[in-house]
């Protein structure tokens, strides 16, 4: 079968379009002819970490397509059944952090770029009725750390102000239209005046350019939960503009790792600081039921095909996207 994988060489280098063994599965597990699936910022790091000396990987979280086979003992799926795949494995009930063992689908273990996946029966989820193939196929990593980060550790309210620095990824886009359909009030900011016109469009009440200054852009307003996917770049603006009291949830640092932070000015504000990554199947079930009550469709930028899989890496690297890059299998 036709798949992205990395093999050979460190990072970039060693992505490429390969034929691989077609899988089969083992008791307790399904395999899925795929439809198609998404690329996330995750995907960009595994080049890295997947070292060039180990078996050729398959990359890739986000998928769904058909069942096509099903091993031994497996009872809640059959042979035919539309399904996306829940790429959090051995994360089964929502807790404060994922238990020992947790793993990702893409990495240790091959992932959705291919025309065909095995994964744990319990993984793979009836695909929302009002979900295309391409929508349904990127939406499960970024939506359920949406869901996570919003609900499950930012736990926000209607009537709530909620910052998202740096619109544009898909997850930002997820909290955007999460936020937007929990009755939130949602500023975003970008330093692209075309994304900020996006997200005006999806939703947001007010757009704010990353460069200027936040507080004369928001007039002076902060907001309750800040939710930080950017990192050390924006760090200190989000926390200048959360209100004493406030919540700020990080859950990425593509923008730097490393901050400052003046301590007595953050515990004489009261302020609340949360990490997040990911989420449990529980969650996973929870934001399958949000989206499908308020019809919350994946914002599509772009789709590629297995072949033109490099070119689909190279958009999300260059950080071109708003919303979800993918690739059209079947």
């Amino acid at each position: 079968m036709k798949a992205v994988a990395h093999q050979g060489k460190q990072g970039f280098d060693g992505l490429a379009v390969v034929d691989m063994e077609e899988p089969t599965p083992s008791a307790g597990e399904v395999k899925i002819r795929l439809k198609a699936a998404g690329l996330n910022h995750r995907d960009l790091f595994i080049p890295f970490r997947h070292r060039a000396d180990e078996p050729a990987l398959i990359l890739g979280s986000d998928g769904a397509g058909i069942v096509e086979e099903i091993g031994g003992g497996v009872t809640n799926v059959n042979v035919g059944d539309e399904v996306i795949i829940n790429p959090s494995l051995g994360w089964r009930e929502k807790s404060d952090a994922p238990p020992k063992g947790f793993e990702i689908v893409g990495h240790p273990d091959h992932g959705t770029f291919a025309e065909a996946i095995v994964v744990p029966a319990e993984n793979a989820v009836p695909k929302p009725k009002h979900l295309s193939w391409e929508e349904a196929g990127v939406l499960p990593l970024a939506a359920l750390t949406a869901y996570r980060a919003l609900f499950t550790r930012g736990k926000l309210k209607a009537g709530q102000h909620l910052l998202l620095p740096g619109i544009g990824s898909g997850v930002a886009t997820f909290l955007l239209q999460m936020a937007k359909a929990a009755g939130a009030r949602v500023t975003v900011t970008s330093r692209s005046e075309e994304k900020r016109n996006r997200a005006l469009e999806l939703g947001a009440d007010c757009a704010i350019d990353s460069n200027g200054d936040w507080k004369e852009q928001m007039d002076g307003e902060k907001a309750d939960l800040v939710i930080d996917s950017v990192g050390a770049a924006t760090f200190d603006k989000s926390l200048r503009q959360t209100r004493l009291g406030g919540t700020i949830v990080v859950f990425g640092a593509s923008a730097g790792e490393d901050i400052q932070l003046n301590l007595r000015k953050f515990f004489f504000g009261q302020y609340n600081l949360l990490g997040t990554t990911m989420g449990s199947s529980e969650e996973f079930q929870e934001m399958l039921a949000f989206i499908d009550s308020h019809k919350i469709k994946p914002v599509v930028d772009k789709m590629f095909s297995l072949d033109d899989g490099l070119d689909a890496f190279r958009r999300l690297e260059n950080g071109e996207q708003f919303g979800k890059v993918g690739l059209l299998i079947g």
